[in-house]
């Protein structure tokens, strides 16, 4: 059993079965939301525990699919929190224990700023991996 919240604790949330993979998204809107890195948890093992009224949402057009949630208190960035999917990405920052599962991939490395460096061997996308 994992759990997350947001920095003030007004949304906290259980993640009963271990996340399905964790992937760092390199795209300027990801960078600057705060949170890039994230593990995809199972919408039958995802339950919003408080906070529900606390989650704003931001929808992006195109090329980028998710949408990001956020604290309204806080503004931690929570991923797609409010998803009705059957997986979704958490930002894996929102984790309050350790996580046991490494990063797979990575995503729109095209968009990668310079001063960044990728330290691992996973697999990288220049946009999504389905592309």
């Amino acid at each position: 059993m994992l759990k997350g919240s947001c920095c003030c604790g007004a949304v906290r949330f259980l993640v009963s079965s271990a996340p399905t993979m964790m992937g760092t998204c390199h795209c300027s809107r990801c960078r600057k939301v705060g949170a890039s890195t994230f593990v995809f948890v199972k919408r039958s093992s995802f339950e919003l525990i408080s906070g529900a009224d606390s989650i704003t949402t931001f929808t992006p057009e195109a090329p980028y699919k998710y949408n990001r949630c956020f604290c309204s208190q806080c503004g931690t960035a929570l991923g797609e929190v409010t998803s009705t999917a059957d997986s979704f990405p958490v930002a894996a920052n929102c984790i309050d224990g350790a996580l046991t599962i490494t990063n797979l991939f990575h995503e729109f490395v095209k968009e990668k700023p310079s001063w960044y460096d990728i330290c691992d061997s996973a697999q990288q996308f220049p946009e999504h991996p389905h592309q």
